[in-house]
């Protein structure tokens, strides 16, 4: 290895920047990188260097790159337990603080114990420097990337929308190596950050109209149980909102580990995705019908309404709050509708939140009931979302997939 180039200015060290290895044939690391890892910057900095380093020889990255943005999961009791507490109390401890905007994924719902615990978390993030709005769609937020902007994200329908429909780069990160990525403000070049592994590596063409939400929902189930971890060039899709994309794209990467997808015409790498001839893979309306099938329990066993997962937009509070108001009676069972705080508070002061509470729903902000332990409260949910579907009904419950309209229509 060079000789260190350092001297002291200030009490300060100072560098010059350049690129050296820190092994024969391993990930290329600047003089800064070097000093970080070797502790010269302290404990909090020397840690998360370390899992960077560790991921980035893992999977061959040549070098670090700069982040604009992280989003970190790893927030609910229920998924971290005391060990995820122990692990953010010691970053905490050593003074670890963020250096790029991050935010979190949704916090978990329980008991007075649990969400004791649930606070804790979420205070041990605030001590970091994030922002502890924590939402699975952070872009309808601050944290909004542009086109080929780098990132950190974890949350996979999150990962998913920031890559396909904005064209940013991330891939699906784990919470500690985006907690990592956060502090350093650097993430190692692979995956979904290269060129190369952006392109289509399987055609599908879609022979039937998709038109509603719960369509999308339910071709994206199918894809994600179908692709595994492709990167799907779809034709034949006219979606007439965003929504629908986000919606498609959250059943993906739930049912299989899609984090980028090119729909030809509509999403904004999709003229430079096909290299090479691709495997075609037709999908038509028995696919579609036959995951709608899937979760078609009666109302009889369903007791919640759960819409907005991912998280709702503003958009889709809106739908809901005039659907009910045509409905003109209250639900017997309770509507939850999750949507980040933003998003809550535009809904508040637009007067959408007092007319859905009129109806027996609510809008639970920051939260998510897929990372809550909520199965001795609900036996059944009825929702709009392929991907509540898929992991409600892995947890035990009774499910009924079907587009908004009808579930509040028909609802008791």
């Amino acid at each position: 290895m060079n000789a260190n180039i350092l001297t002291q200015i200030d009490g300060r060290k100072a560098y010059k920047e350049q690129s050296l290895p820190i092994s024969g044939d391993g990930m290329y690391l600047t003089r800064e990188e070097e000093l970080i890892l070797a502790g010269e910057y302290g404990y909090a900095l020397q840690k998360a260097m370390e899992i960077l380093v560790a991921l980035g020889e893992i999977y061959g990255a040549d070098r670090l790159i700069p982040i604009k943005s992280a989003q970190v999961a790893g927030v609910s009791y229920k998924n971290i337990g005391d060990a995820g507490i122990e692990f953010l109390r010691d970053f905490a401890d050593s003074g670890a603080k963020v250096s790029v905007y991050t935010t979190l994924n949704p916090a978990g719902i329980g008991d007075e114990e649990f969400m004791e615990k649930q606070l804790e978390i979420i205070e041990l993030y605030r001590s970091m420097g994030i922002e502890v709005t924590s939402t699975c769609t952070p872009y309808y937020g601050a944290n909004l990337p542009k086109f080929g902007d780098h990132l950190a994200w974890s949350e996979s329908s999150a990962v998913s929308f920031a890559n396909s429909i904005i064209g940013a780069r991330t891939n699906r990160e784990g919470g500690p190596s985006s907690l990592a990525a956060a502090i350093v403000g650097k993430t190692p070049n692979y995956g979904l950050h290269l060129d190369e592994n952006r392109k289509a590596t399987v055609m599908i063409n879609v022979e039937t109209k998709v038109e509603t939400f719960v369509e999308y929902a339910a071709l994206g189930y199918h894809l994600g149980r179908a692709l595994g971890n492709d990167v799907p060039y779809i034709r034949g899709l006219k979606p007439e909102k965003t929504e629908f994309l986000k919606e498609m794209g959250a059943a993906m990467a739930a049912t299989g580990s899609i984090a980028l997808y090119h729909v030809e015409g509509e999403t904004p790498e999709y003229k430079g995705a096909i290299n090479d001839k691709l495997e075609v893979v037709s999908v038509g309306r028995e696919e579609i019908n036959a995951v709608k099938e899937q979760f078609s329990d009666e109302w009889s066993e369903i007791d919640m309404i759960l819409i907005g997962c991912p998280h709702a937009s503003l958009y889709e509070i809106k739908e809901i709050a005039e659907i009910l108001t045509m409905r003109k009676k209250p639900l017997k069972i309770p509507l939850f509708i999750t949507a980040s705080r933003a998003v809550k508070a535009l809904a508040d002061a637009l007067g959408y939140t007092e007319v859905i509470e009129r109806y027996n729903g609510r809008i639970i902000p920051d939260s998510c009931f897929v990372v809550s332990p909520i199965k001795g409260w609900y036996g059944g949910i009825a929702t709009n979302s392929g991907k509540s579907a898929f992991y409600f009904r892995s947890f035990g419950f009774n499910v009924r997939l079907d587009d908004a309209e009808n579930l509040l229509r028909e609802a008791p």
